[in-house]
């Protein structure tokens, strides 16, 4: 089996529709009711709408609060998924591992609304239906919590051994070394690279050409 990690290594799930905007959107609305205050000011500064989630949960875990934030940031993401650029070499890919046999799972912090959307905009949803596995109201379950990638191993009757990850995220690597399964690092920039070096990952790609050539070989 693969894991996918979603946002990265399938696609650039905010290449249109801005995560920078996505975040301040969430922090405005906070303010608009008063709750800024939740948020350090570095917090409110935040680019990256997962942390802003995050940092409220942190704050008022359990409540109706995170869960109607929750619920913002997966229509945020269900809209960005319509207008996301697909990873080079990732489509084919899929398609190739598909028709070899071999099975499939995204195990991501994103909405699995927006997973199913992106998927069926490309005609890839039948390559990973049905396991796609994606944020709950859980928030402590989200990477480098396990859960996801527990869920699709378990659905499968695949052992750890017998998959692999692909993730581009420290987060992505600990989940996988968490599940005691294999890791493969995508990393697009220098940037990337160099946080999943730090975060242990020893096999990092910066394309997934190479990887689609040796499968196809």
């Amino acid at each position: 089996m693969v894991l996918w990690d979603f946002d990265g290594p399938v696609c650039r799930l905010f290449a249109r529709h801005s995560a920078e905007r996505v975040a301040k959107g969430m922090v405005d609305w906070l303010a608009g009711r008063g709750l800024r205050g939740l948020l350090s000011e570095d917090e409110s500064e935040l680019s990256n709408p997962h942390a802003v989630l995050r940092a409220v949960a942190s704050q008022r875990p359990d409540s109706g609060l995170v869960i109607e934030l929750e619920a913002r940031l997966t229509e945020e993401e269900r809209r960005a998924a319509s207008t996301a650029w697909p990873t080079p070499y990732a489509d084919p890919l899929i398609r190739t591992w598909t028709k070899r046999g071999r099975r499939l799972a995204v195990a991501t912090n994103n909405s699995p609304v927006a997973v199913r959307t992106y998927l069926k905009s490309r005609g890839l949803d039948a390559c990973f239906t049905p396991h796609v596995y994606g944020r709950t109201r859980d928030l402590s379950l989200l990477k480098p919590n396990p859960y996801c990638l527990n869920r699709a191993l378990d659905a499968t009757g695949t052992a750890p051994s017998e998959a692999l990850m692909i993730g581009d995220s420290s987060f992505d690597y600990e989940a996988a070394a968490s599940a005691d399964v294999p890791f493969l690092g995508y990393a697009c920039t220098p940037e990337k690279a160099r946080l999943l070096r730090e975060s242990g990952t020893t096999v990092i790609v910066d394309s997934l050409e190479p990887v689609l050539r040796i499968l196809r070989g």
